[in-house]
């Protein structure tokens, strides 16, 4: 019998460059989703920090993301919950350069406390590129999780159907996107034709990629704050399943700040798979399109 997880999709409004109030309104909500049964918690990209890379507390605020890592750490085992807290973007030094980089990275946190795994972002939105360094070429890994196998992208990442394909190709059956994603990303030719373009975006490709791969999608967008639904946050944070698509009503069609908790029940990923044979066919030896790393990342895993 498939297995059913509660999920808790955290849909917060981060006040740009307020740390420790946004560490604080999020714990808020992950105890609050501990004590509706979640098993696992999920918040948005950019959570702590917004968007805001020229602002001249950057480099400090960053240089702090190991003490908010392990502040979450702490949390998860209190609450004896899964986190992937959202991104963090952390300060390293070049070796070579000793100049400051910028990497933007999700991780997988267990009810223990442990960091199972961790991603760095790989696909850049346009604007992020002159200020982050990207993970490039690093393979996209599974992690092994309480939930079951999980994948972590970021954001633009879902624009990328190829980074699905090499989760999948090693085992996934949860991917979850931590986004921080605004209706004011399109151009302005595509706001003058519809101005809820990205939301059509987001909805359409969630979709797709759950059905297209036979997989769960946890997405969670940052939102707007609670009363301004007017603003450019676009929200919809959701858990897609084939058959079903978007689940978490408190959340799914908002762009206000919330907390969806999701049943999310397994048996809908393995029946997708059964009817459409996506990893079947893409476990076979003579598969006619051809997926970077997909022999060494193994498809006895599909």
């Amino acid at each position: 019998m498939a297995p059913s997880h509660k999920i808790a999709v955290i849909q917060l409004h981060p006040k740009p460059m307020q740390i420790e109030f946004n560490y604080t309104k999020a714990a808020r909500f992950i105890q609050d989703a501990a004590t509706k049964g979640a098993q696992l918690a999920v918040l948005p990209e950019y959570h702590l920090t917004n968007w805001v890379p020229e602002d001249r507390r950057w480099s400090e605020v960053c240089g702090q993301w190991k003490v908010y890592l392990n502040k979450y750490r702490v949390l998860a085992k209190e609450c004896n919950i899964c986190i992937v807290p959202g991104t963090i973007v952390e300060r390293h030094q070049d070796e070579k350069t000793r100049e400051d980089r910028f990497i933007n990275v999700a991780y997988f946190i267990d009810n223990k406390g442990e960091i199972l795994g961790r991603y760095e972002k790989k696909n850049l939105w346009h604007p992020e590129r002159p200020y982050l360094t990207a993970s490039t070429h690093e393979p996209h890994e599974v992690i092994q999780t309480p939930v079951g196998p999980v994948g972590l992208l970021i954001c633009w990442d879902l624009a990328f159907p190829e980074a699905f394909r090499e989760l999948i190709m090693a085992g996934a059956k949860i991917i979850i996107v931590p986004t921080f994603w605004t209706l004011s990303d399109c151009s302005p030719y595509g706001l003058s034709v519809n101005p809820r373009s990205e939301a059509l975006f987001l909805e359409s490709t969630i979709t797709s990629r759950t059905f297209e791969n036979t997989c769960a999608v946890v997405f969670v967008n940052a939102g707007s704050p609670v009363g301004s639904s007017n603003s450019n946050y676009a929200g919809l944070s959701r858990v897609a399943v084939p058959f079903l698509g978007a689940l978490g009503h408190e959340t799914k069609d908002s762009n206000e700040e919330g907390m969806s908790v999701v049943a999310l029940d397994m048996r809908h990923v393995e029946e997708a798979e059964a009817n459409y044979k996506i990893r079947e066919d893409l476990a076979k030896e003579d598969w006619h399109y051809v997926y970077p790393r997909g022999n060494r990342l193994g498809r006895e895993k599909l």
